[in-house]
């Protein structure tokens, strides 16, 4: 049996590596991740009030409509139920797009060094790809603009954007998606959206009533502290999420997931607090990364970059040793860089504790011996 010719070469998601995975490997009682962007406060606690509650129908199907959650969500965005599809994470509504729009040789434009996702499953139909270079570690959209044909199927934005948490403007996306053809279907991922407090950040909704051609995408995997349930939606124009809905699969999210997600939703008090801990996080992070003559780059979401001049392979061992998981740099085409998760602030200053450690073990790029 033959698979897809396209598919072979595409390699296998690898998340960040898990807690009890590295307490065996290296024996260690205390294990800290920050390696995956999720939520060190958990979530709301009327979460686990809904789920207890939900324990008693766990025999049945889940709603294969999520009209509950629908009703929710469109009522906090302000928009129509027809202009919402949720799927087990934002992630499989990226696999969604792809799947509706694409097919062998249409084109698609992105950037390099962003969420692997697009990538992936624009492969997996077989479209052509079209990689645009980050500019000063964020979006070109200039440069992205210019490989738009009319045969440009999809376009795709991260932002803040996934490794790098730097952003790009409203105004910036606004001029950009008045150049872009209506024949292209603009995706907005707006993962990190919650954790952004900078007033120049984009309006989304505003940006999708002016232009049918963009669809946003949300999660509750973030600051929400959802993570494990997979739950993430869509809001696009009602023909959009028609189509869409069109290759969704049946029961695609779970009755747990949808009454966690509505329970999650109602409390942004609790929303409030985590975008407040983690600006305070990310404050004492780049305060800590100054003290050690680090440089870092902008972080808009739950996350951070930071240069080392070490290689970042040794760095990641040498932090794993420690106790500490990292994204590193060497995974994602940033040698000497490695992503942080913000924590909380007992484990951010663990991390700090530790970062300095390896910083002297491990020997900067080009220093001679």
């Amino acid at each position: 049996m033959q698979p897809k010719p396209n598919i072979i070469h595409l390699p296998v998601y690898q998340p960040g590596k898990p807690i009890e995975e590295v307490k065996r490997e290296l024996g260690l009682a205390e294990v800290t991740k920050l390696a995956s962007n999720e939520n060190p406060f958990g979530s709301s606690p009327a979460v686990k009030d809904a789920l207890i509650r939900e324990m008693e129908h766990m025999a049945l199907y889940p709603d294969g409509g999520a009209v509950d959650l629908t009703e929710a969500v469109a009522a906090f965005w302000g928009v129509g139920t027809d202009q919402i599809i949720f799927g087990a994470g934002s992630d499989e509504v990226i696999l969604m797009i792809a799947r509706a729009y694409l097919v062998a040789g249409d084109e698609t434009v992105m950037s390099t060094h962003t969420f692997g996702q697009y990538k992936h499953n624009a492969e997996i139909e077989n479209a052509v790809i079209h990689e645009v270079p980050l500019k000063n570690n964020t979006y070109d959209l200039e440069g992205m603009l210019a490989k738009v044909t009319a045969k440009t199927k999809l376009i795709w934005i991260c932002n803040p954007n996934n490794p790098t948490g730097t952003m790009v403007t409203h105004q910036e996306l606004k001029a950009f998606l008045q150049a872009v053809p209506a024949t292209a279907l603009v995706v907005l991922d707006e993962a990190y959206a919650e954790y952004v407090t900078s007033p120049d950040y984009h309006d989304g909704l505003k940006l999708l009533e002016e232009h049918s051609n963009v669809i946003l995408l949300r999660t509750f995997s973030k600051i929400y502290g959802l993570a494990s349930m997979r739950i993430g939606y869509g809001i696009g124009h009602p023909d959009v999420i028609r189509t869409i809905n069109l290759v969704r699969e049946p029961f695609n999210t779970t009755r747990f997931a949808q009454v966690a997600a509505q329970a999650a939703l109602s409390d942004q008090a609790f929303v409030e607090e985590c975008r407040e801990r983690n600006r305070e996080g990310l404050q004492f992070l780049t305060g800590e990364f100054s003290r050690l003559g680090l440089t870092w780059l902008p972080a808009y979401g739950n996350f951070i970059m930071v240069e080392l001049n070490r290689p970042a392979g040794q760095v990641f061992d040498s932090l794993l040793k420690k106790g500490y998981i990292i994204r590193g740099g060497h995974k994602l085409d940033f040698p000497t860089m490695i992503r942080i998760t913000v924590g909380s602030r007992e484990q951010n200053e663990g991390f700090i504790s530790a970062l300095e450690r390896t910083l002297a073990e491990v020997q900067e790029v080009g220093r001679p011996l």
